[in-house]
C-alpha cells in the first residue's frame, strides 16, 4: 500500500511540475484576452478535455506505437528524460519553453485546441511524462496515473476558470517563482529518467 502512495505522488508532482496549472494561467490569460466570463469557462473546459483525451489514448496506446516503430524503453526514458530536463532548464533560466509555446496567431474559434490543448496542455512533456509512468507498469498503476490526470485537468480548468482572481491575489512576482521550483523538480525528474534509461541499456 505504501509502495502504491509513494508512486501515486511521484505521478502527482511529474505532472504538477510539466503542466504547472497555477504558472500557466497568466499564460491562458494572455491568449483569451478581450474575452468574456462565459467564453473563457468554454474555452477552458474544452482544452482541458481534448488534452485528457489525447493523454490517456498515449496512456493506452503508448506500448503499440512502441511496437510500431520497433522502439525500445531505455530509449524513450532517455530522450523523454532529456525532453524533460531541457523544458526544466529553459524554466529555471525563465524561458518561455519552446516545447509549450506556440508562436502562430490562431482563431479564437481554434483556440481551445491550439494552442491550449496542444502543446501548451498535453504537449510532448506530458505526454513523455504519461508514457513514462506506464512503461511495464501493472494496471493498478495506469489507474492511478490515469486518475491523478484527471485530477489534474481538474485542477488546471478550475485554475483556467479562475485566472483573473488567482493572478490578482497570488501576483506574478510569486507565480514566477513556483514556475522556477517546478522547473527544477521536472530537471530532477528528467536526470533520473537518463539515468534509467542508461542502467537498462547496460544491464
Amino acid at each position: 500500500m505504501e509502495d502504491l502512495i509513494t508512486y501515486g505522488l511521484t505521478v502527482f508532482m511529474g505532472f504538477f511540475a510539466i503542466m504547472n496549472p497555477i504558472a500557466n494561467t497568466p499564460i491562458f490569460l494572455g491568449l483569451v484576452e478581450g474575452e468574456d466570463k462565459e467564453s473563457k469557462k468554454k474555452i477552458a473546459k474544452t482544452a482541458s478535455i481534448t488534452a485528457f483525451i489525447i493523454v490517456v489514448a498515449f496512456i493506452f496506446a503508448g506500448k503499440y506505437i512502441f511496437e510500431l516503430f520497433g522502439l525500445t524503453i531505455p530509449a524513450f526514458k532517455i530522450a523523454g528524460g532529456i525532453l524533460i530536463f531541457y523544458v526544466g532548464f529553459e524554466m529555471l533560466m525563465s524561458q518561455k519553453s519552446k516545447v509549450h509555446s506556440n508562436d502562430n496567431q490562431e482563431d479564437k474559434s481554434n483556440l481551445a485546441i491550439s494552442p491550449l490543448a496542444i502543446p501548451i496542455l498535453a504537449g510532448p512533456g506530458t505526454i513523455v511524462t504519461a508514457m513514462n509512468f506506464v512503461t511495464d507498469a501493472t494496471y493498478i498503476h495506469i489507474a492511478i496515473v490515469v486518475s491523478i490526470f484527471a485530477l489534474m485537468i481538474l485542477l488546471t480548468y478550475l485554475a483556467f476558470s479562475l485566472s483573473d482572481l488567482i493572478v490578482k491575489k497570488v501576483g506574478e512576482n510569486l507565480i514566477a517563482i513556483i514556475g522556477k521550483l517546478m522547473g527544477l523538480i521536472l530537471a530532477i525528474i528528467g536526470t533520473g529518467m537518463v539515468t534509467e534509461g542508461i542502467k537498462l541499456t547496460f544491464n
